[in-house]
């Protein structure tokens, strides 16, 4: 069925989309706007809807309820029966598998989708040294599959997205089956491809450092609903939602619930904060980062007995963890405490948290 003019301006947006499966629904409700040239991270948990966004996104899936635009045109809606199949909507995906045809060269690969679309031979063939040249593997177009590594196949599977020139580019956690090594080196790969071909680019992920590395906006997803849309940058500073401040940062914030006692806020029997950062509630919960956390007593700070339970260096300091009261509490300190698993040892706190959040989740401001 032919697309749908709507009103232009962003590259993508989701309006109102729900998935069911079954009497499962997968995506409630949701709605996002994607900038033209963004490069957009969609991270989360397994499970929180954000590869079933994706093939939405590409044509996969058929969306329940709900639309989604590209370029100011409605590719799918859920309510107004417009399905545009998936080779007509200038959008190239990236799987997680290679998904390459074993008993092609690699500039058969990549030259396929341009012989499907109807690109003569000499247009094709320039084509194809272009992204050889611009992916860095021009030493293998007669190669086959089975004769590169999987690092390389994971660029001509690229190449081969890139190569109809698509104003969309979908990556579903593409970099998950490399080493710890070539993953980094990929990722900067990806954002020297993406800043070369100025295409819009949602790429989903579980790994939170790709996201915060790669991302210009990243979506933060929970249980099919976007939590917090933003910067990179403004995620980590502001987080909106307790899930939010949780879920982003190495190592992840700590979360400590209060009960307002006449003017202070205490966790068990240590008053943490004043009462009036919970603005009349009666409980809260106080975000304190691992900076923010220092081991052994500290004059005028608030101190926090805890079970020790590990400590590993990170980036010359050390990430020290411990356990109160059920609490899993994170601290980067200067040095390693002397103690073992199950020893007793003491947190400080300094200074005011850096966020105070109701019980349901939400930052008050």
């Amino acid at each position: 069925m032919a697309s749908v003019q709507t009103e232009p301006g962003d590259a993508i947006r989701i309006t109102n989309l729900v998935k069911r499966f079954g009497d499962f629904t997968a995506i409630p409700d949701l709605s996002l706007a994607v900038p033209p040239g963004s490069f957009l991270v969609l991270v989360g948990p397994s499970g929180c809807g954000k590869s079933t966004l994706l093939r939405m996104l590409a044509g996969l899936d058929e969306p329940s309820g709900g639309d989604i635009a590209f370029m100011g045109n409605t590719v799918s809606s859920g309510t107004g029966g417009v399905i545009a199949d998936p080779k007509m909507r200038n959008a190239g995906l990236v799987f997680q598998s290679y998904a390459l045809w074993p008993h092609m060269t690699v500039a058969g690969n990549i030259g396929w989708p341009l012989k499907v679309a109807g690109w003569d031979k000499a247009a094709r063939d320039a084509r194809i040294e272009d992204v050889l040249k611009m992916l860095g593997i021009s030493a293998l177009r007669d190669r086959y599959p089975a004769e590169i590594s999987g690092g390389q196949q994971q660029r001509v599977a690229i190449a081969r997205t890139l190569a109809p020139k698509p104003a969309i580019l979908l990556f579903d956690e593409p970099l998950s089956n490399l080493d710890a090594k070539l993953r980094i080196e990929m990722r900067s790969e990806l954002m020297r491809i993406h800043r070369a071909t100025g295409a819009t680019s949602v790429y989903v992920t579980h790994d939170q450092v790709e996201a915060m590395t790669m991302a210009t906006h990243v979506a933060v997803m929970n249980q099919g609903r976007v939590e917090q849309f933003g910067p990179p940058r403004a995620l980590l500073d502001r987080p909106a939602t307790t899930f939010v401040a949780t879920f982003l940062g190495t190592p992840p914030g700590n979360l400590l619930p209060v009960t307002r006692r006449g003017d202070s806020l205490v966790h068990g029997d240590v008053p943490l904060a004043p009462a009036a950062l919970a603005l009349g509630r009666d409980a809260a919960q106080l975000f304190y980062r691992p900076e923010q956390i220092g081991l052994g007593r500290a004059e005028g700070r608030p101190v926090l007995r805890a079970e020790f339970a590990e400590a590993a260096p990170m980036a010359g300091r050390v990430m020290v963890t411990a356990a109160t009261g059920g609490l899993r509490l994170s601290a980067i300190v200067d040095q390693f405490p002397d103690a073992r698993p199950g020893d007793p040892i003491e947190f400080s706190l300094s200074g005011a948290p850096d966020a105070v959040f109701a019980m349901t989740g939400e930052r008050i401001e």
